[in-house]
């Protein structure tokens, strides 16, 4: 869950002429992480101010071993996901959606759980690790939408809320104990189950197929292109290697040093709206409509 460079960090530049190289050729994919999304206001869990410096997110283990870790999850969630679902796509969103259109991506898999590259009008995103505008039952397995799990929610805890003390980037909005007490969880309606966001978990697996279609992805790139990930779980981590050990060359823009950099040609350090609005500069591409 957590990881910290070692020795020095490798040198980074600050120009993105590379990047443009290999974006203009093509058959790039993308890979982003949080990163992308904090200029739209969602925080990240790594960089300088990210939440794992300061708190333990849910893990799947705590969350399917009873109640009361999925009444904390729920509780904090349930006021928490208007944040993320008030969100919208920031310039760095609509440049790769850009990018995507014009033939210079053929792909993008995502780490986060935002929905943003979607409302960006990204086609085709894989989100590696689901997104939360989605709910799951563990005994059925039915899928239903997040607002149809809201509206329950609001039913069940009439005046519900408290004071958020911090907001982390998966929707969890931290309250206190004598608040999360007081709630109220509804089960699945056709099978009275546990219900779960459809997100991945800590220490739970990303589902198999998902996995291989972005492996998939990977071998039909020319490049790999990183955005704004740390790249510390394995679940993103993975991809690079894969690509650095097939001989494909791996882009890393990011602030901040990730756990991927050994296996990089090229490390950038430039915020993200602003490293893909130069982007798109360079490679004459028109940026979406306002």
């Amino acid at each position: 869950m957590t990881w910290a460079g070692t020795g020095e960090p490798l040198p980074r530049t600050g120009t993105l002429a590379e990047v443009a190289r290999a974006l203009a050729a093509g058959r790039v994919v993308a890979l982003t992480g949080a990163g992308i999304s904090t200029e739209s206001g969602i925080p990240d869990y790594r960089g300088e101010s990210g939440s794992l410096r300061r708190h333990t997110p849910m893990t799947y283990g705590e969350f399917v071993a009873g109640e009361d870790g999925r009444r904390r999850y729920w509780a904090r969630s349930h006021l928490g996901w208007r944040t993320i679902a008030r969100a919208a796509p920031n310039a760095g969103h609509h440049a790769v959606a850009a990018l995507r259109a014009a033939g210079h991506l053929s792909g993008v898999i995502t780490q986060n759980v935002d929905g943003l590259h979607r409302a960006a009008g990204t086609p085709g995103v894989v989100e590696l690790h689901g997104n939360l505008d989605r709910v799951i039952c563990l005994g059925c397995r039915r899928s239903s939408a997040r607002e149809e799990l809201d509206a329950r929610l609001r039913e069940a805890n009439p005046g519900f809320g408290g004071t958020v003390t911090r907001m982390n980037p998966d929707g969890d909005a931290e309250l206190g104990e004598d608040v999360v007490r007081s709630f109220r969880l509804v089960p699945c309606t056709a099978c009275a189950g546990v219900l779960k966001p459809d997100v991945v978990f800590f220490g739970e697996n990303v589902p198999r197929a998902r996995v291989e279609r972005c492996y998939r992805l990977v071998d039909e790139a020319a490049a790999v292109l990183v955005l704004g990930s740390s790249l510390t779980v394995m679940s993103g981590l993975r991809f690079v290697r894969h690509a650095a050990k097939t001989g494909k060359p791996v882009l890393i823009v990011n602030h901040g040093e990730t756990r991927g950099d050994s296996y990089a040609d090229v490390l950038v350090d430039q915020p993200l709206g602003l490293a893909l609005t130069g982007l798109l500069t360079r490679l004459e591409v028109a940026p979406p409509a306002p």
